[in-house]
């Protein structure tokens, strides 16, 4: 059997140009995903331990915490482990959308499991500012997909502040994209979107480690944090070439959303700051006569379309938001 091998820049090139991603992530491919891969091991493979460290040292940059450890899995793998072992006392859950009802359901798991948290209430996002009491933990999504909403993280730590609380941060749709993580106490996030990887890798970034361990081998924090399970190489190999020039990739997300914020100005639901980078929510309905167009089919039904910026990553700051052109607004007769 014979192969035709291409260069990874015409590879890449290619296969982005087959599917045009308007989804949440992973971001289009980068030819730095592939040239960071090789044979590596968790263990005496020197040359892919220093990788490793080279990757969490600019995602400790990133997050502004002292230490990040790496899961094999996604997000909702971080997520659930930082619920179960972090959490305790009062809990207040921010109400955003999708994503917060699968917050406030890993703090209710937490709540059965481990019996260290004492109580869990809610708050509406758009509520936040007259919220009055004590917490112990506030947990928040700051980029909301499933509506193209966002709440600035500095907003959230004022209210954690508010409420005498930590911080607890779900930054899957926020990190690398808006300022301030550093403002969380702890926060969990995957190695696809905004970090602009391939899937398959999960991170949890903190100053201090949880005050209680679970009776669990895979959902012990400890376990992976002294790294007693297979990590995920591969994912954590397709950053090391992208991190150390994530502004550049980050800049054809700035371009692709402020051309769509342009294109569709009269159709946002929201205003300027409750805007995420990631993605948009509009009123109508998005379609696209491009068979290699990928819309995002958002987990919640709000009658409109929401809309995620991506697809052009590889692009970096010579992106042009031209992938935009390939979205029509559905007109019902």
């Amino acid at each position: 059997m014979s192969f035709k091998f291409k260069s990874i820049e015409q590879f890449v090139s290619e296969k982005n140009a087959d599917k045009i991603l308007f989804t949440a992530g992973p971001s289009s491919l980068l030819a730095e995903n592939l040239t960071g891969l090789m044979p590596c091991f968790g263990r005496g493979d020197s040359e892919y331990l220093s990788l490793e460290k080279r990757v969490l040292n600019l995602l400790k940059l990133m997050t502004g915490k002292n230490e990040v450890i790496r899961l094999q899995g996604s997000a909702s793998l971080a997520l659930e482990i930082m619920h179960m072992n972090y959490l305790f006392g009062k809990i207040l859950v921010v109400s955003t959308g999708y994503y917060s009802d699968r917050l406030n359901y890993l703090s209710e798991c937490a709540k059965l499991s481990q019996n260290k948290i004492q109580s869990i209430e809610r708050v509406d996002w758009k509520n936040i500012g007259s919220t009055s009491g004590s917490y112990d933990w506030v947990v928040a999504c700051s980029t909301e997909t499933s509506c193209g909403l966002k709440i600035p993280i500095n907003a959230l730590h004022k209210l954690s502040k508010s409420v005498n609380a930590k911080l607890m941060l779900d930054a899957t749709a926020s990190i690398g994209l808006e300022p301030d993580h550093n403002l969380a106490d702890v926060l969990a996030f995957s190695s696809c979107k905004g970090l602009f990887g391939l899937t398959g890798a999960a991170f949890i970034a903190f100053d201090e480690k949880p005050s209680h361990d679970v009776s669990s081998f895979y959902m012990s924090f400890l376990n992976h944090y002294n790294k007693k399970m297979t990590g995920p190489y591969h994912s954590i190999a397709s950053l090391a070439n992208v991190l150390p020039n994530h502004n550049y990739f980050r800049e054809s997300v700035v371009i692709n959303k402020q051309r769509f914020l342009k294109k569709m100005e009269s159709l946002l639901l929201f205003p300027e700051e409750h805007q995420p980078l990631l993605c948009t929510q509009i009123k109508k309905i998005v379609v696209s006569d491009n068979r290699n167009v990928v819309l995002y089919s958002s987990r919640n039904n709000s009658g409109g379309s929401v809309v995620c910026h991506l697809g052009e990553a590889h692009l970096g700051a010579q992106a042009k938001g031209s992938i935009i052109e390939n979205l029509m607004v559905e007109e019902k007769t």
